[in-house]
């Protein structure tokens, strides 16, 4: 087990271990040249921060979709199970937009961030033909499929 020191604006300098490191393979759209970040888990909340290893100024604040939308569900088409080396466990979370107001914040559950755990991997993928966008309320949970979520 090796740690890594990252840079980081909210934090200065972490220390992290290499466990926390996902690479993804593609990087994020719009940050295609920025392909590994660390996983920072927020302890006893459903939020973490996914920080670049190498831009200190690139982080995002990632949320369990499952705990604000219980009926969250969708499915991963295979050919992205198999560029992520997929056989058991993922861990989905989705980017956290925060607004100044609380209640203004908004979840994308429209293209959530799968990690593979094991082989620490990671891609966010757009789901297509999914009922989700990229707007959903965090603060008013309800269906998202009534469309009564306020997004």
């Amino acid at each position: 087990m090796n740690n890594l020191i990252i840079e980081t604006l909210s934090w200065g300098k972490l220390e992290v271990d290499e466990m926390q490191i996902y690479h993804f393979p593609k990087g994020l759209p719009g940050f295609d040249e920025e392909t590994d970040f660390a996983l920072i888990a927020m302890e006893e909340t459903p939020f973490c921060y996914l920080q670049s290893v190498r831009n200190r100024g690139l982080s995002f604040l990632l949320g369990d979709p499952f705990v604000f939308y219980l009926s969250y569900e969708f499915e991963l088409p295979d050919d992205e199970a198999e560029e992520l080396s997929i056989n058991d466990g993922t861990v989905v979370r989705c980017i956290i937009t925060l607004k100044e107001q609380t209640e203004h914040s908004t979840i994308n559950l429209l293209a959530p961030i799968v990690l593979n755990p094991t082989a620490r991997l990671a891609k966010q993928i757009v789901l297509h033909k999914a009922p989700y966008h990229t707007k959903h309320s965090l603060l008013q949970v309800q269906s998202v499929i009534d469309g009564k979520d306020g997004g």
